[in-house]
């Protein structure tokens, strides 16, 4: 329901979905063409460039949720393109990423395994619902996304860079760097999605108990 609406009346689609906080969701979904365009030229430079538009397209995950809570606005449309347009930039890169040969075969294992603990539990949350139960985010869940994030900013960009560490210059090679956060954040996904699976047995068995008891 927007602010400003009458108690009870619930807004048009359209209404509900003209704001600033969907614009920024809506943003961020059409950004990713161009990321995954500048990371097919495959150059530094392009690759850098990839790399902004990606932190752009997270920065506006957090600007939008922070909108919304500022203006009052719960916006049904909002609910659901907020989270597609999460997995979408993190699906569609992880696929380029694979497609560009930027992780070696383990690598590759690692962004399968976690595309389909995405899918999973997504499908996991809809039964849920379905159910009439509610599956948040836990922390495990936050904790993982957050270094998904970092380690595919880090094989959008790819190349080795050299780094300043006091006196002396090392070259950082952050294809490297990536495919090793993507196997730690692989091990945050398989244990968050456990906790996922363990809450939504726990609240069926709890469920189906209340229900004999009552009966």
């Amino acid at each position: 329901m927007r602010a400003g609406l009458p108690k009870g009346k619930r807004p048009l689609i359209l209404d509900d979905a003209i704001n600033l906080p969907n614009a920024l969701t809506l943003s961020r979904i059409v950004g990713i063409p161009f990321v995954l365009w500048f990371m097919d030229s495959g150059t530094p430079k392009h690759n850098f460039y990839a790399a902004l538009i990606y932190v752009g397209c997270a920065v506006t995950d957090a600007l939008d949720g922070w909108l919304a809570r500022r203006q009052g606005i719960t916006s049904i449309v909002g609910k659901f393109l907020d989270p597609l347009a999460d997995k979408l930039l993190i699906m569609a890169t992880l696929v380029f990423v694979i497609y560009d040969h930027r992780v070696g075969f383990w690598g590759t294992m690692a962004i399968i395994v976690i595309l389909a603990r995405e899918i999973s539990i997504t499908a996991l949350r809809g039964i849920a619902a379905g159910e009439g139960l509610v599956l948040a985010a836990a922390q495990g869940g936050k904790d993982k996304t957050a270094l998904q994030m970092v380690a595919i900013l880090m094989l959008i960009l790819y190349h080795p860079y050299p780094l300043n560490f006091f006196f002396a210059t090392y070259p950082v090679d952050l294809a490297r760097v990536g495919e090793f956060l993507m196997y730690l954040s692989l091990l945050l996904a398989l244990t968050s999605a456990g906790s996922y699976v363990s809450t939504f047995v726990r609240a069926v068995n709890q469920r189906s108990e209340d229900a004999a008891v009552d009966s």
